[in-house]
Formats: structure tokens, C-alpha cells, sequence
């Protein structure tokens, strides 16, 4: 009976590492993937931006009490004020390319004036004022996630005030709506879901423009005035829609 114990206990401490050996390993399990939280830019907006701008009004006479005669320089100058307002948008995103439409409007209070030139009408001072600016415009962007840099170009009006007064009485007055081109540039930076800010800058190419000055209904000259605009905004958006994507 000894014997045979003895001998079983052999056979089991010899068996146990053998079957120790022959367990499996343990299987390798890799390290799930982060995902990585990347900025979408695609979706209707809307915000809010001001800032101000400068408009550059350069006159020349053509006509007087209706009657042509040369083309006669007054002189330039600076029309400058606040400008406040809103826009409202679309953007899609292809990769890290950001394309967009926009229009924009805004309240301007833009206001500058001159004395006319000696051979014009002098001590006659020339004054501008564009209380109104919109905008229209296509945008290319590119994104580095949250942030975006772009381009846009499109149309561009404005409402223009112009008089001359003499002595602070006004003498003449004449308003238009004008339109013409614009291109720009941007940064915006995307700092919560959904929300947005920037800084933009626009120049408006306004071109010339004959405009007709009258008093109490009588015709007092013609003026054909170049305009162009500088302005710079900082502006707010709020995005629709779900702004971050998941990417492996």
C-alpha cells in the first residue's frame, strides 16, 4: 500500500508542471484607439458683428444749374464712423477645405467732409455719410480644426448721403444707393460647441457714380463721385447644428 502511494505522489508532482506548461497564454489585448474630437465648420449661422470703417469720396464737378461743363476737380476725403449689424450663412466642409455663402448687413454711421477746391465752388465743403452697408458674398476657407482662415469676394452696396453746405446751411443734397464689388479676409476661431468668433476685414470697390444735387426741387450741379471702403469688423456666430465629429 506504501508503494502504491508513493508512486502516485511521483506521477502528480511529475504531471503538474506539464500541465502547467500546457495551459494557454493569455491572450494580448491592444490598447483601445482615442478617439479625436475634430471641429466641424459645416452648417447654417447666424451672429453679430461691429467695428468700424473709413470710406474714401473723391468729387468732381460735371454740370451746373443743368448745364455741362468741364470736368472740374473739388477734392477728396475721408468719411469715417461705427458700423454694427448681423449675417447670416452656410458653410460645408470637404476635409480641411471650408467653402461658404453669406450676407451681410449694417448700420454705418460713416461720416467725413472737404472744402471745395478753389476752381470748384470755394468756401462750398462737400459732405459724405453712409449710414447703410450690405454685403454678399462666396467664401473659401481652410480649417486647422477649431480654427478657420478665409477669403471671400462678392457684391457690396451702399446708401450714401452727400451736401454741400455753406456756413453750416445746407445749400444742396443728394443720396443713392450704390453697388459694387468687395473682397476680404478672416480668422475665426471656434471656442464652444457651436460658437464662434472672428476677425474680418473687407474692402469695397464702389467705383463712380453721377449724382445730381438739387434745391427745393431745382437742379444745382452734378457731381461724379469715386468711393471706396475700408471696413473691419469682430464678429460672433452661433452655428446650427452638431459641431464636433469623431475621428479615429
Amino acid at each position: 500500500m506504501k508503494k502504491i502511494l508513493l508512486a502516485s505522489a511521483c506521477l502528480f508532482a511529475l504531471a503538474a508542471p506539464a500541465s502547467a506548461a500546457d495551459l494557454a497564454a493569455r491572450p494580448y489585448t491592444k490598447a483601445p484607439v482615442a478617439m479625436a474630437s475634430v471641429y466641424n465648420w459645416t452648417g447654417f449661422y447666424i451672429g453679430a458683428n461691429a467695428g468700424g470703417g473709413s470710406s474714401h469720396n473723391c468729387w468732381d464737378t460735371t454740370s451746373v444749374l443743368g448745364a455741362p461743363v468741364p470736368v472740374t476737380a473739388e477734392g477728396c476725403h475721408n468719411a469715417t464712423g461705427a458700423i454694427v449689424g448681423g449675417q447670416i450663412g452656410y458653410r460645408w466642409q470637404s476635409s480641411n477645405w471650408v467653402f461658404g455663402l453669406e450676407a451681410q448687413g449694417d448700420w454705418a454711421d460713416l461720416k467725413g467732409s472737404s472744402t471745395s477746391s478753389p476752381a470748384a465752388f470755394f468756401p462750398l465743403v462737400n459732405n459724405t455719410k453712409i449710414d447703410a452697408i450690405g454685403l454678399f458674398t462666396g467664401q473659401v476657407g481652410y480649417a486647422w480644426n477649431n480654427v478657420l482662415w478665409y477669403v471671400k469676394g462678392g457684391a457690396a452696396v451702399t446708401h450714401n448721403k452727400f451736401s454741400g453746405t455753406l456756413g453750416g446751411v445746407t445749400l444742396d443734397t443728394a443720396n443713392e444707393t450704390r453697388w459694387g464689388g468687395t473682397v476680404g479676409t478672416g480668422i475665426e476661431f471656434g471656442f464652444a460647441p457651436n460658437w464662434s468668433v472672428a476677425v474680418e476685414y473687407n474692402h469695397l470697390f464702389m467705383g463712380k457714380h453721377t449724382d445730381s444735387f438739387t434745391f427745393l426741387g431745382v437742379n444745382t450741379r452734378s457731381d461724379s463721385i469715386k468711393q471706396d471702403v475700408d471696413m473691419a469688423t469682430v464678429r460672433l456666430n452661433y452655428r446650427f447644428g452638431g459641431p464636433i465629429v469623431a475621428k479615429y
